[in-house]
């Protein structure tokens, strides 16, 4: 005997799984019903106020607030870094000690970014808040062209030339359990690295 499926209402992806509140819409994870549920809450009517008094619905997923923190950007055709604000999604509970994903996809458009975590600064000291960059691979890979204000605040030194966009988010503590406001005083470790980079 076959399992009936249908599709994710967010992905289209086949799925088994449905909203418990409801159960008359589909998706293939947690996280997709989390993503819909603002648009889905209004016309999400609960299977018992549908006239079956049998089911016990379970109540929505509670909403997480989104995190926002100050992140510095070095955009590839600007001169100098500038402070943005990124939006983190909470991962978990707070007691599971997960770390918000920051949401930067939009500024990397070719391609899924990577991470570095920075953990020493300048003469190889330890960085009490280690740094979190997110970069693009494709754009080093390729020779982009060089990323200016990179190039600007390693005076053009660096033994290999940074391409393509970066993002440097601050964690709250070497544990990495969350984020704090980057700010220019961060320059320095990041210079060093960039400096070192090979």
């Amino acid at each position: 005997m076959s399992l009936i499926t249908h599709p994710c209402a967010v992905c289209g992806q086949t799925t088994t799984l449905w909203c418990s509140r409801c159960q008359s819409i589909w998706y293939c994870s947690p996280d997709h019903l989390q993503g819909d549920w603002p648009r889905h809450k209004r016309e999400c009517v609960p299977v018992n106020a549908a006239g079956h008094p049998n089911t016990i619905a379970t109540p929505p997923p509670a909403q997480q607030q989104l995190v926002q923190v100050a992140a510095m950007l070095f955009a590839p055709e600007e001169d100098r870094s500038r402070l943005i604000t990124v939006q983190c999604r909470p991962q978990g509970t707070a007691s599971q000690g997960m770390c918000p994903m920051p949401l930067v996809q939009d500024y990397f458009t070719e391609s899924v970014p990577n991470t570095i975590i920075l953990t020493q600064g300048l003469n190889g000291e330890p960085l009490r808040f280690p740094l979190h960059i997110w970069y693009c691979p494709k754009a080093l890979q390729r020779g982009s062209p060089v990323n200016r204000a990179i190039h600007r605040i390693t005076s053009g030194a660096a033994a290999r030339p940074w391409c393509g966009t970066v993002i440097v988010l601050k964690f709250n503590g070497s544990r990495r359990q969350g984020y704090s406001d980057a700010s220019t005083n961060d320059l320095p470790a990041l210079s060093a690295y960039f400096l070192a980079y090979k």
